[in-house]
């Protein structure tokens, strides 16, 4: 177990998990919508110079994918451009989708992954707080790695 920390610890662990895949790598992102997504592009922008093909299917539903691209003097985005989610190097799977008030079953997450698989993808798990560990997610999706972050809120008055 490595342990990094801070933004730079979460995008950097995540940008050597996938450091790897050759360039034209396809890179799936699945989370809750809303919730996950600011974090997905947090995360694409970490690796927007690998080369990668990136897509994300909000709440694991294939049919609403769409491209992440890079937007000039913004960042990346998830844009409103279907994409194909099909035969992906890697799948990104976000904690929302573990919380019992934004997310889905995990079975819903691995049927997805089959459905839009024709060999088994990489599949990374990016969480906070132990969402995984704590919905026993860890233990239903076959992940290859865990990248999970422990935020700290210090609220300052004057």
């Amino acid at each position: 177990m490595d342990k990094k920390t801070g933004i730079v610890g979460l995008t950097g662990s995540f940008r050597e998990a996938v450091a790897d895949l050759p360039e034209g790598s396809k890179v799936v992102f699945t989370g809750s919508a809303a919730v996950c997504t600011p974090f997905i592009e947090l995360l694409s922008y970490s690796i927007r110079d690998q080369g990668f093909e990136m897509v994300f299917i909000p709440n694991a539903d294939k049919g609403e994918a769409r491209k992440i691209k890079k937007q000039e003097n913004i960042g990346m985005s998830v844009v409103d451009e279907a994409a194909d989610p099909r035969n992906p190097d890697v799948v990104v799977v976000m904690g929302g989708l573990a919380m019992p008030k934004f997310g889905c079953p995990a079975e819903d997450v691995t049927a997805m992954i089959k459905e839009i698989s024709d060999e088994d993808p990489l599949i990374i798990g990016v969480c906070f707080m132990g969402i995984f560990k704590r919905s026993g997610w860890d233990e239903k999706i076959h992940f290859n790695t865990i990248i999970d972050t422990t935020m700290e809120t210090c609220v300052e008055e004057f």
